[in-house]
């Protein structure tokens, strides 16, 4: 897992509602660098295994979204979740968790998450490649912390979760505990 230096840049494939058009869907293709999301400000980026995941719906995004207010208290400029899964399911998945504050950021063909070193395979499930679970913290595209989930590893029996949630990056932010929790040791893969 990536640990520290510039977050990759990638395009993401993204969908954004224009108000001009009266249309059935309002809905177009952006295309957006990881340059164009991140430089100039500080972001949290939360990786997470797929939308509408248990873990991911019940707990780790919404609680991101219930203290979004805290986080641009303590000088964050955006929030994003990203995930292996294209636009369409990251609007639809944000919509049935009430999330809008959190931005969806999808991830369909897992470059960004290669690139981090947080792609995992996930056959033993039947999900193919996904992220591993992470939130890390960049400023102005350069990573400041991470914490990421023990046991990064194809085909892992376990989804934890007990070092990326949104309560530990709000402690790093407040000084309140150290930053940099990084137990994965798998090398940046370009």
């Amino acid at each position: 897992m990536k640990k520290s230096g510039t977050l990759p840049n990638v395009t993401f494939h993204l969908r954004e509602r224009h108000p001009d058009v009266v249309e059935e869907n309002p809905f177009r293709w952006v295309l957006k660098s990881s340059e164009a999301l991140f430089a100039g400000k500080s972001v949290i980026i939360v990786g997470v295994p797929g939308a509408f995941a248990p873990i991911c719906t019940a707990n780790h995004i919404p609680r991101f979204e219930m203290l979004h207010e805290q986080f641009l208290a303590e000088g964050v400029d955006e929030i994003f979740c990203t995930a292996v899964n294209d636009a369409f399911v990251m609007r639809q998945w944000a919509l049935s968790i009430d999330v809008g504050k959190v931005r969806m950021l999808p991830d369909g063909n897992g470059t960004f998450a290669r690139r981090m070193g947080a792609l995992v395979g996930k056959d033993n499930l039947g999900f193919g490649a996904r992220s591993w679970r992470y939130a890390l913290l960049a400023k102005d595209s350069q990573i400041t912390t991470v914490f990421a989930e023990e046991g990064l590893q194809d085909d892992a029996v376990e989804d934890p979760f007990e070092r990326s949630d949104a309560d530990a990056m709000l402690a790093y932010l407040r000084g309140e505990t150290p930053g940099g929790v990084v137990s994965a040791t798998r090398a940046f893969s370009g």
